[in-house]
């Protein structure tokens, strides 16, 4: 039985207006990536809790393929949680990779 499935790669970049303060200690450019389950950060680089707050529900349904008409095919600029601070994280599909249902998790598929 095939029990392939895919997953976009993303990557979450902070995105800021030029001249304006971001308050959460990221810098415009600031990114991590998303492959599978694992999010890796580049060497030197955090991210706030409290952005990725913002960002984190969001990160499995923009993994998914999903319709051209769907808003989370579009729509990829999440605000900054402090109301105060201009900036936003930007989500990217990238590559998409394929995984395997059986080496993802115990429960079987039902035919």
């Amino acid at each position: 039985m095939d029990d392939k499935f895919e997953l976009y790669d993303l990557r979450v970049e902070v995105v800021c207006p030029p001249g304006k303060r971001i308050l959460c200690g990221a810098k415009a450019g600031d990114y991590f990536t998303l492959k599978g389950e694992m999010l890796e950060l580049p060497p030197n680089q955090g991210i706030s809790i409290y952005s990725l707050s913002s960002v984190l529900p969001l990160l499995p349904a923009k993994q998914r393929v999903t319709s051209k008409n769907d808003w989370m095919s579009t729509d990829a600029l999440i605000a900054c949680p402090d109301p105060n601070c201009p900036s936003q994280l930007k989500i990217v599909r990238e590559g998409i990779r394929t995984f395997s249902h059986a080496e993802t998790t115990v429960v079987p598929l039902e035919n």
